[in-house]
């Protein structure tokens, strides 16, 4: 293959697949109704967006900026998270419903003897997907030890994607 030939192939597979290959496909998990896709198939006319990871907003300024209360508990750590991220994407003139694939770090909760609050997480994120807004990325929720403000209990990074 010549070089820069790739965008011109590409550019060909494209054309010859019908207008519905072309489109961003979401899988469902089959026979159940979980708020996330089990894969995201992606055409070759995507523009793919990569945004680094968020933290939390100070929910109470009183509060020591180390501590879970001055962020809250996973609940309103997700939402603020992901109304962060939906402030992002608008800027770039994307939406939630754009968002592909979601990585999410939780750090265990010392409320719960240290175990992440996954309920707490889907609460705030079926805010955001599933419901109102039914494109449903990808996604992986894994816990880690710790995030670098003792205060945080959730990161969250995510891949946008737009035809």
């Amino acid at each position: 293959m010549k070089p820069g030939s790739l965008p011109l192939l590409l550019a060909l597979l494209g054309a010859a697949l019908p207008a519905a290959a072309q489109d961003i496909v979401r899988h469902k998990i089959p026979g159940s109704d979980f708020p996330i896709a089990q894969a995201v198939t992606l055409p070759p006319n995507a523009t793919i967006h990569f945004i680094s990871g968020q933290v939390p907003p100070v929910v109470d300024k009183s509060a020591p900026g180390d501590s879970l209360a001055a962020f809250g508990n996973t609940k309103q750590q997700t939402v603020g998270v992901l109304n962060k991220i939906r402030e992002i994407l608008a800027g770039m003139g994307l939406g939630m419903g754009d968002v592909v694939k979601m990585q999410v770090f939780l750090v265990g909760d010392p409320a719960r003897g240290g175990k992440g609050d996954v309920a707490g997480f889907m609460e705030g994120y079926t805010q955001f997907f599933g419901g109102a807004q039914p494109n449903l990325p990808a996604r992986a929720v894994v816990q880690v030890a710790a995030l670098s403000n003792p205060g945080w209990l959730v990161e969250i990074e995510v891949v946008a994607a737009k035809k």
